[in-house]
């Protein structure tokens, strides 16, 4: 059975480089032998999270986001900066997928909990995303995610990317492909 990663891209802006670059990561995962499992954040119906929505009812699209999630071997997320952090989209969708389930305790984590996770950003400042990864790096160990010392960030987004939609330089894709194989080389070794 092959390792199944899913691919998060932060932004739903059409246009987005990060979700360039996540097709770009989901691409790479199938062609080393892994199963991308892509999650477009534009087709789940996600209110702003709060725990009085989440007792009244839980919405359906943030159970089908967990049962993706807790389906998977780990995550691989493309993330914009939004003022020095991640996205709230982003944000809100980590949230509600945290939450317990029928049968679970605040503590299980069940989408999240012991899987890999490889965080990579796009910006079109001159340093790539980094704050907000080490935002991401931060949300997901709280998770009780491993996340790979891996990243990638990609600077100057607004020209690091072809027509096409692929990485213009050699040296993000060489990160790209280096990040690729460290998620699915330890989401495989920390499968059960």
């Amino acid at each position: 059975m092959s390792v199944r990663i899913a691919v998060i891209s932060g932004s739903v802006r059409n246009g987005s480089h990060n979700s360039a670059l996540a097709a770009l990561a989901a691409a790479r995962i199938a062609a080393a032998g892994g199963e991308a499992e892509v999650i477009d954040l534009a087709t789940y119906n996600l209110p702003v999270y709060s725990q009085d929505l989440e007792l009244q009812d839980c919405p359906p699209d943030a159970r089908r986001l967990k049962a993706v999630l807790a389906g998977s071997d780990g995550v691989l997320i493309a993330t914009p900066e939004h003022n020095g952090s991640i996205s709230t989209l982003l944000k809100n969708a980590i949230d509600w997928a945290s939450r317990p389930g029928e049968g679970e305790t605040l503590v299980t984590l069940s989408a999240f909990r012991g899987k890999t996770a490889g965080i990579m950003a796009a910006s079109i400042g001159p340093f790539g995303g980094m704050r907000a990864l080490a935002h991401l790096r931060q949300i997901l160990g709280t998770v009780q995610m491993m996340v790979v010392p891996e990243q990638l960030a990609v600077p100057f987004a607004d020209r690091a990317f072809t027509a096409e939609r692929a990485l213009a330089e050699p040296l993000p894709n060489m990160i790209l492909d280096g990040l690729v194989a460290r998620v699915l080389e330890v989401a495989e070794r920390l499968r059960p």
